[in-house]
């Protein structure tokens, strides 16, 4: 008797515990997400189709439905309301990520102590502490209320318990990789898991309209751990950001359906927790009584938020034949083609064979080409010893051929710097409307930039017994 053939429905199928990604044969490394050992049998999918069913809500023409439900409740937080665009909407998920000890926790614990009340109860769940740890950082930050509920909890049946104990109107998990479902195969914090996890709660949010904050972890490089799914299932995507050793924060909008991605919130981190700046431009200035050579201060734009930065350079005479090059706060590629162009264009030669560290003060990132005409003149000024002029600004992209070219929201820059008491400016040509009582200077190259230095000839440095500097 012939042996019977296989059929398609007979074949064995494989299927990756981590991710989900299916084959037809074993393989010791899942091509999709790379782990290895995760591929297993576990027999052909049956075809299905889904038959026409029954609607929950029939069909309405747009502006037949009530607009009223989406309206944004504030979180007490003004600075994330701002990023939010207005604040949190019944049934939205918002995905929080940031590096470890930024403050992500401390942040949304203020919120959730500031969004209870007597209408709306706010849950927190923790899977990274103790509900006794929270407690103590919710007794130093003074975020202690009646309407807040505390859970510490790793399972995603007891935290959906937990929302038909408490009915929150405000649920923030922290952090969603700590959460796992039982009835799927894999670790916590896997792509199979976190999927599962940020399904079953966006389904729970929207059923009931409450909104979520899930706290999520990034990668070493900054980006969000976990599926990428996981950013197109939710329905705002928060940033957040600062260095450890600096006191500011900043919430930048990645996503939002809600609102717009160009706001950004600002935050100071202290011991007492974490506060909103409302003018955080005072963070990024040293205020002098006369200038010091190798500082000017810039305008610069976080989302449509102008912030007053000042950049600071030092020369020093290099004892290595390659001279350092040391950066902070601003890109490196950058610093280097402002000296290039200096050298070049500006006809500065003494930068070449000396060792040159630049830094922003404040623990700010100077990352758009606006800030390259304030580098090149702290640079320059730095170079001569010679100090900048008193209460200037300097606003422009510097292009390699030497020219200042036009940035966006010269106007937005220029009014800034005006209400903080700066008199004097450099910018591009065609700037638009000028503050009352500010003086713009229009230059079209870094030739006509630099004459704003004071022609002094640098101070010579002290010679030792053999006449060398």
């Amino acid at each position: 008797m012939a042996a019977r053939t296989k059929t398609t429905k007979d074949r064995p199928s494989y299927r990756c515990t981590e991710c989900g990604w299916q084959t037809a044969k074993w393989l010791g490394r899942c091509p999709e997400c790379q782990a290895w050992g995760t591929i297993e049998e576990y027999g052909a999918p049956a075809v299905r189709t889904t038959a026409p069913g029954r609607v929950t809500t029939s069909a309405l023409p747009i502006g037949q439905v009530d607009g009223r439900q989406a309206t944004a409740r504030s979180t007490g937080v003004p600075e994330l309301d701002r990023v939010l665009g207005g604040g949190l909407v019944p049934g939205a998920v918002v995905l929080v990520a940031g590096e470890p000890g930024v403050g992500k926790s401390t942040l949304l614990l203020d919120v959730a102590a500031k969004s209870a009340s007597d209408e709306h109860r706010t849950l927190y769940v923790t899977g990274e502490e103790s509900a006794s740890q929270v407690r103590l950082r919710a007794d130093r930050i003074h975020a202690i209320d009646d309407h807040l509920y505390l859970a510490a909890e790793t399972d995603l049946a007891a935290v959906l318990g937990h929302l038909d104990a408490v009915k929150p109107s405000l649920l923030i998990l922290d952090s969603v990789q700590t959460v796992a479902s039982p009835e799927i195969d894999g670790a916590p914090g896997g792509m199979a898991q976190v999927r599962e996890v940020a399904g079953a709660l966006i389904r729970a949010s929207k059923e009931r309209g409450m909104s979520t904050l899930l706290v999520g972890h990034v990668t070493k490089d900054g980006a969000i751990a976990g599926p990428r799914l996981l950013e197109h299932l939710v329905d705002v995507v928060l940033s957040f950001e600062g260095d450890r050793h600096a006191r500011l924060r900043l919430v930048r909008g990645v996503k939002n359906r809600y609102g717009t991605t160009d706001e950004v919130g600002c935050f100071e981190l202290h011991d007492e927790g974490i506060t909103g700046l409302a003018d955080p431009s005072g963070l990024f200035l040293t205020r002098r009584a006369e200038p010091v050579p190798g500082t000017c201060l810039t305008v610069t734009l976080e989302g449509r938020r102008p912030l007053v930065a000042e950049v600071q350079a030092l020369t020093v005479d290099s004892q290595i034949p390659s001279p350092r090059r040391t950066t902070s706060g601003l890109e490196t590629s950058r610093v280097s083609m402002m000296l290039a162009v200096l050298e070049q264009r500006g006809r500065i030669s003494a930068l070449g064979k000396r060792d040159i560290y630049s830094a922003t003060v404040g623990g700010v990132k100077l990352s758009e080409p606006a800030a390259d005409l304030a580098v090149a003149l702290a640079l320059a000024s730095a170079a001569s010893d010679t100090p900048l002029p008193k209460n200037l600004v300097a606003i422009g992209e510097v292009g390699l051929a030497g020219e200042v070219r036009r940035v966006t929201g010269v106007q937005r820059r220029l009014a800034e710097a005006h209400r903080l008491g700066f008199t004097h400016a450099l910018v591009p040509g065609d700037p638009g409307k000028i503050p009352s009582g500010m003086k713009v200077l229009e230059v079209a190259d870094i030739g006509d930039a630099l004459r704003v230095l004071p022609r002094s000839r640098r101070r010579e440095a002290p010679r030792d017994e053999e006449g060398r500097r």
